[in-house]
């Protein structure tokens, strides 16, 4: 599979064929008009098209700039989740770079968490944790200052998605989550700047397949406990076929996505090991990256009208 670099360098270049074909025909035209209007010259116009078009160029294509390292040895890392999917991996991955990891499971006899247990491992703790629970939030904490060398932990790095950023049909639930690690995530980041936390927000674009995160029999179980406990009124608005559609179309997304995670991997190091970490990466096929661009840059009645 061709890496992350390479496809966006493609993508580029059949961007700029298209955009190439549209500016040379259709932008003298709009420029004259502009300029007109505003009493500019033309020169100006053009200049401003071509100094957004380089900035494009430049943050596609361009590889990421080195921003300073922080030393691994003697570092921990907290990771929720790690019952398996980016978790999971992530556990793993910190454990090779050289990191102590806690690895916060929700079971701790789980396939996930026994797989971490028998590594055996004095750098890797598997921690009984269900966040949705004060008491083992508490439990966590306090075994993990226990065991650290250095109490003053100084990053934070959430993991939200690409759908934190814009929604999308059938998505809602999803959508809100992610729209409130994002919210909170910001917060956090103003909260924390007085102590010299960062608070870095990970977007990942499709890895469904190589997650699991949604598969063919959970979208089944779900549609089908949906369709049952609807309201008669409910039921009678939406009517069975138009639901049925909507399901098989959620169905198709089960095995669409990335298959290798480890751009998402590379960027979590990143915003863990650079002394100037970013606010937000996004690990993402350059369509879904285009399309966030769109969806938040873009007038909704434009956005909508291109992908809706």
């Amino acid at each position: 599979m061709a890496s992350l670099p390479v496809v966006r360098a493609a993508v580029l270049v059949a961007f700029s064929g298209f955009l190439t074909l549209i500016l040379g025909f259709g932008l003298p035209v709009a420029l004259n008009f502009v300029t007109q209007a505003f009493g500019l010259s033309e020169a100006s116009g053009t200049e401003c098209i071509v100094a957004v078009y380089a900035v494009f160029v430049v943050y596609i294509a361009m590889p990421r700039l080195p921003r300073g390292s922080v030393k691994v040895e003697g570092k921990a890392v907290f990771v929720t989740g790690c019952d398996r999917g980016f978790g999971h991996a992530l556990a793993k991955h910190l454990h090779r770079l050289g990191f102590t990891v806690f690895a916060g499971c929700l079971s701790k006899v789980g396939e996930g968490a026994a797989e971490l247990e028998n590594m055996h491992s004095d750098t890797l703790k598997v921690v009984q944790l269900d966040v949705c629970s004060e008491d083992q939030v508490s439990q966590a904490v306090e075994f993990i200052r226990a065991n650290l060398a250095d109490p003053e932990k100084g990053r934070v790095v959430n993991i939200a998605s690409m759908y934190g950023r814009m929604g999308n049909a059938l998505r809602s639930p999803y959508c809100i989550s992610k729209f409130g690690v994002e919210a909170f995530s910001d917060c956090l980041r103003y909260e924390m700047k007085n102590w010299g936390v960062k608070v870095s927000v990970i977007e990942p674009g499709n890895f469904i397949v190589a997650t699991g995160i949604m598969t063919r029999d959970t979208v089944a179980t779900t549609a089908e406990k949906l369709w049952k406990e609807a309201p008669p009124g409910v039921q009678e608005d939406y009517g069975k076929a138009h639901f049925e559609q909507h399901m098989a179309l959620m169905r198709s997304y089960c095995n669409s996505g990335q298959r290798d995670i480890t751009p998402v991997l590379e960027d979590i190091t990143d915003a863990l090991t650079s002394k100037r970490p970013y606010t937000r990466y996004n690990p993402t096929e350059p369509h879904w990256w285009i399309r966030m661009q769109v969806m938040t840059h873009l007038p909704a009645a434009l956005s909508d009208r291109l992908y809706f």
